[in-house]
Formats: C-alpha cells, sequence, structure tokens
C-alpha cells in the first residue's frame, strides 16, 4: 500500500518543490518506488525544476478527460517518476479533493511512495491536496512570518484528519534573527524531522534541473534530505558535516 504524503508550506518561497524533488530522488535511491506528483495547478513548478515542462501530456490533460494516467507517467533519471501539471495559463483550473483521491487510488497498489507538491498557502488546490493525502510534512524557513503561516497550514491537516509527520526547518543559516529550532516546534506542536541548511549547491541542482541528492548528494542540504527520506523508511542517516561547514564553525569560534 502507498504512502500518500502532501509536502505543504503556509508561505511561497520555502523550498516546497526543492523538498519534492529531493525526497522523491532520495527515497529512490534506498531502493522504493516512488511517484512525485505536482498537486499545484496554477503555479506548477515540479516539472520546471526535473526538467520536464515540455512534456506532452500533464495532469491537467488527465483531470480534464483528455489522457489517462499512464499517458503522463514519466521517468526521470534520478529513479523516480513524476506526474508533472502543465506551465501554460491557458489550461489553469481549480481541482477538487475526490479528483485527486480517483489518481491516487489508481496509483496506490504501484509504489511504495506518492509524494505530492501542494500549493502553497491555504486556498481551496492546497486544501483539496491536504485532504487527499493520508499525511503531511510541512516545510517552513526560521523566519517567524513563515512559521506563523505553517501554524495555520496545521490546523488545516488536523480538520481534515491528515496526519502531519512533521516539520521541515529549510534554508538555516545559524544567524541571530532567526527562531530558534525548539521554539518552532513549541509554536506549531509537532516535532521537526528535518534541519536543511542553507547551500548554495541547491541553486546549482535547479539550474541544472537536476535533484540535489542525485547531482551532488555529499553536499550539505543533500545529506539532511537523506536523512529525511531514511526516516521514512525507518532506517537511521546520520547527516555528514561538510568540510566548508566545519571551517566556518571553526572560524566563528
Amino acid at each position: 500500500m502507498s504512502r500518500i504524503i502532501a509536502v505543504s508550506s503556509g508561505k511561497g518561497g520555502v523550498g516546497k518543490t526543492t523538498l519534492v524533488s529531493n525526497l522523491s530522488a532520495a527515497l529512490a535511491s534506498y531502493g522504493k518506488s516512488v511517484i512525485a506528483l505536482d498537486a499545484n495547478l496554477a503555479n506548477s513548478n515540479l516539472a520546471l525544476h526535473l526538467g520536464m515542462h515540455l512534456y506532452p501530456k500533464t495532469l491537467h490533460d488527465v483531470l480534464d478527460g483528455n489522457a489517462n494516467l499512464r499517458d503522463v507517467i514519466y521517468e526521470h533519471k534520478a529513479g523516480f517518476k513524476v506526474i508533472p501539471a502543465d506551465i501554460s495559463f491557458r489550461k489553469m483550473r481549480k481541482v477538487k479533493s475526490h479528483e485527486f483521491v480517483d489518481i491516487f487510488y489508481k496509483l496506490l497498489d504501484s509504489h511504495d511512495f506518492i509524494i505530492i507538491d501542494s500549493p502553497a498557502g491555504l486556498g481551496p488546490d492546497s486544501v483539496a491536496a491536504i485532504e487527499a493525502a493520508d499525511e503531511v510534512i510541512t516545510i517552513t524557513n526560521p523566519e517567524l512570518p513563515a512559521i506563523t503561516d505553517a501554524l495555520k497550514l496545521t490546523m488545516v491537516a488536523d480538520k481534515h484528519s491528515t496526519h502531519n509527520l512533521g516539520v521541515v526547518v529549510n534554508r538555516i543559516k545559524n544567524e541571530s534573527h532567526e527562531v530558534p529550532l525548539d521554539h518552532i516546534e513549541k509554536m506549531l506542536n509537532l516535532p521537526i524531522i528535518g534541519k536543511i541548511p542553507e547551500d548554495r549547491e541547491v541553486r546549482k541542482s535547479i539550474a541544472l534541473k537536476e535533484p540535489l541528492t542525485h547531482y551532488n548528494p555529499k553536499s550539505p542540504a543533500a545529506q539532511h534530505i537523506k536523512a529525511i527520506a531514511a526516516a521514512l523508511i525507518g532506517e537511521e542517516y546520520k547527516p555528514k558535516t561538510h568540510w566548508s561547514l566545519k571551517l566556518f564553525g571553526w572560524l566563528s569560534k
């Protein structure tokens, strides 16, 4: 039986799509069968991150009745499959949760994980994705506005009885203005399941349209995403401290 996990954020720009693509690649590296699905039908980005934005058929075509689900499942070289959404403005549409449920039902027996890139915020499309999923991972930055919006998101998950696995705090720079991690846990009343440091390699990987966990698995951010993936399958993975972070720590003493 597949685990259907929505990766959601209270606001845009916190790294949700990056986490989806990299988490999918990391789970695939552990031998799991994974589909990453772009449920952000209004502002789809997953296909752009993965260099799959020019494919002829997308999730929009399935929802509109113009394609079968098997026609829009594409293989990525990192070992997972992708169901992209359309990036064109003319195909924008709203979706109801039962439409996602119908799609997930058809995928249940053939994959270990369905990772959903849900829309940011608290709009109807975002709520539909969370409601249709079994579990949700909340991603935020260590900044008060992002955390406040994440709190609203956790309330939505609770309302629809979607189990919240915990919080991934992304782009940690260890600067004085950041909200401490223990405060984030208390504010959201959720465990922190991932602590991803700021990493310039992330932007490089997006430019190359390749998940960082596949392109540079030894980079700091990739190490921590691999740890999140390991925890999801009940394994332990201790991120290795990159030499640049060791050097920074020594210089800051």
